[in-house]
């Protein structure tokens, strides 16, 4: 679990954000899998035959349906990653690695992020606290591995250039 260091009485279970994940990855799947069926259904209907060689419906659907395809396996593969994710402990001093759940804090602002092995910008919420998942490849996961609880850093996120807090790596 990881209290806020911002406020004690909000916390967040480490076990119930991965759940979160794995429930979202595995909507995200039916929904490509639905998505490609139907694209497919509509690449193959008799509707679709082109009439001319300019007629491409048939084609356009066909690619649709390859990408939705091609994105319902990432996803697959993602929830497989999570499903047989092992949550690692954090004892105090630990450096940061995948299966952190890592709080970080500015003057005004603490955000929550979850280091996972896939599914990066993906936000699930825990109780009203939104964290996102961060892989170690994206620039912030990058930038914290390795680094311990209590380490001071000066990113530029978002545009914005500000002094973070790892206050909380658990």
């Amino acid at each position: 679990m990881l209290a806020l260091a911002g406020n004690m009485d909000r916390i967040v279970n480490k076990q119930d954000v991965l759940k979160k994940i794995i429930a979202h990855l595995k909507q995200q799947v039916a929904d490509y899998a639905a998505a490609a069926q139907t694209a497919r259904a509509e690449a193959t209907d008799e509707e679709n035959q082109a009439e001319d060689k300019y007629d491409t419906r048939g084609l356009e659907a066909s690619y649709l349906a390859a990408g939705q395809s091609r994105q319902m396996a990432e996803a697959a593969e993602s929830l497989q990653r999570f499903a047989t994710m092992v949550l690692p402990r954090f004892a105090p001093g630990a450096p940061i690695d995948v299966g952190a759940l890592v709080e970080l804090q500015t003057k005004r602002e603490h955000n929550v992020y979850f280091i996972g092995p896939a599914a990066g910008g993906t936000e699930v919420n825990e109780g009203d606290t939104t964290v996102l998942v961060l892989t170690p490849q994206s620039p912030l996961g990058a930038q914290l591995m390795g680094r311990k609880q209590g380490e001071r850093l000066r990113m530029k996120v978002g545009g914005f250039q500000d002094d973070y807090l790892i206050s909380t790596v658990n």
